[in-house]
C-alpha cells in the first residue's frame, strides 16, 4: 500500500472528536483546528451556550460542530452529554480533554472543597471522559486517540504561583496519560498528553488580575522565549496527536512551554 503524503497524515477529514472545555481558550482553539482539519467535533463545556462561535464552524468548514452542556465533575452529566455527543456524531475517532479550573492560594489556605472541585473537574473529569470514549471506541472495534491536556505543572513548579491542588491534578492526568498508553495501545488505542505553561486564556488573564503585579509579570519573563504563549500555539499539537502524523505515538507528553521546563529566561545574561 502507497504510504500517504504529509497532508493526508494530518488530515481529519471524515473522523469524529468530542472536546471537553472546547467553549474557550485552548480547548475552543483545538476545536477550531480540528474543524479546519475537517474533522467532525463536539464540544461539551460547562456553560449552556458557548462563549465562542462552535457552530460557525460548521458552514465555515463543511463539518459537523455540535454543542453539549455538561459539568465534567459529574458522572450522570458528563455521560449524558457524552452519549449525546456520540449519538449527533454517528461515530468517534477520539477525545481532548481540555476542560479544567485552578485555585492560586498559599498551601495552608487551601480548602477541601475548593481543592476536591479542582480534582474532580481536571482529574475525575478526564479519567472519565477517557473511560467513556475507550468504551465507545472498542464498542465500534476501530482504533482512536486519546489526547489529555495536562500541564507544566505536572512538571515543575512554576515560579511565583502556589497551586498545590492543581499541581495534584494535573500529575495525576500526565500519569493516567501514560498509564493508559500502554493498557489501551494493543486495542488500537493511543493516548497522550500535552503540558502547556502559561498560556494567554481567560483563566491566566483573571489569575493576573487576582495576584500580585511580580507574579503577573512572570508569564512573560519567566519563560525562555521571554513571552506567554497563545491558544493557537498548542491546538497544533492536539491536531497532530489525534492524526495519522502520529500513529506511533503513544505515552508522550508534548511540552508547550516556551521552555520554562528548562530554566527560567531571567537566569541568563542576554548581554
Amino acid at each position: 500500500m502507497a504510504s500517504k503524503s504529509i497532508s493526508e497524515k494530518f488530515s481529519l477529514k471524515g473522523k469524529s472528536y468530542i472536546v471537553t472545555g472546547g467553549a474557550m481558550g485552548i480547548g475552543y482553539h483545538i476545536t477550531k483546528d480540528i474543524a479546519e482539519m475537517g474533522g467532525n467535533v463536539a464540544v461539551l463545556d460547562l456553560r449552556d451556550s458557548p462563549l465562542e462561535d462552535v457552530y460557525g464552524l460548521a458552514k465555515k468548514h463543511n463539518v459537523k460542530a455540535e454543542y453539549f452542556q455538561a459539568d465534567v465533575s459529574s458522572e450522570a452529566s458528563l455521560k449524558s452529554a457524552f452519549d449525546k455527543a456520540v449519538q449527533s456524531l454517528g461515530k468517534l475517532d477520539g477525545i481532548v480533554t481540555a476542560a479544567g479550573i485552578a485555585i492560586d492560594k498559599p498551601f495552608v489556605d487551601q480548602k477541601w472543597d475548593e481543592v476536591n472541585k479542582v480534582i474532580q473537574v481536571n482529574a475525575m473529569g478526564s479519567f472519565f471522559a477517557a473511560q467513556l470514549t475507550a468504551r465507545q471506541l472498542q464498542h465500534q472495534k476501530t482504533p482512536g486517540s486519546i489526547v489529555f491536556i495536562a500541564s507544566i505543572t505536572a512538571h515543575c513548579n512554576l515560579p511565583g504561583y502556589r497551586m498545590a491542588g492543581y499541581n495534584v491534578s494535573k500529575g495525576g492526568v500526565k500519569m493516567l496519560s501514560q498509564v493508559l498508553s500502554s493498557e489501551l495501545a494493543p486495542q488500537g488505542i493511543r493516548v497522550n498528553s500535552i503540558s502547556p505553561a502559561f498560556i494567554d486564556t481567560n483563566q491566566t488573564r483573571g489569575a493576573k488580575e487576582h495576584t500580585t503585579q511580580a507574579a503577573g509579570a512572570l508569564m512573560e519573563s519567566a519563560p525562555p522565549m521571554l513571552r506567554i504563549g497563545q491558544p493557537d500555539e498548542v491546538s497544533p499539537a492536539a491536531v497532530f496527536l489525534l492524526s495519522e502524523a502520529s500513529s506511533y505515538v503513544t505515552g508522550a507528553d508534548v511540552l508547550v512551554s516556551g521552555g520554562i521546563h528548562t530554566g527560567r529566561g531571567g537566569d541568563y545574561d542576554m548581554v
